[in-house]
């Protein structure tokens, strides 16, 4: 049997019955300007760096992983000189 169904509105809510506002709270909450959501963390890099797969022998591996945290950014680094030293391209240096 179809049965005429309304809606109903929610009843009062009482404020006292809201959670506590802590810094907590505050520090995961999302942040607007406006309608704007402000975006957290470090901006964008206009050119960021692209994620590639190369074979590289295993002595440079071993080399460049001996050398601890941000060996993949020396290498990088390497391969810039080289260009550099070789080209009349400009190579950023960051």
């Amino acid at each position: 049997m179809n049965e005429n169904k309304h809606v109903t509105s929610t009843g009062w809510v009482d404020p006292d019955d809201a959670p506590e506002l802590t810094d907590e709270f505050f520090e995961i909450a999302d942040e607007y300007i406006g309608e704007k959501l402000v975006r957290r963390g470090r901006p964008r890099k206009m050119e960021p760096k692209q994620p590639v797969s190369i074979r590289l022998s295993n002595e440079v591996v071993k080399y460049f992983r001996a050398t601890g945290k941000g060996w993949q950014t020396r290498i990088d680094e390497v391969l810039k000189e080289w260009i550099a030293a070789r080209s009349s391209v400009q190579v950023s240096q960051k």
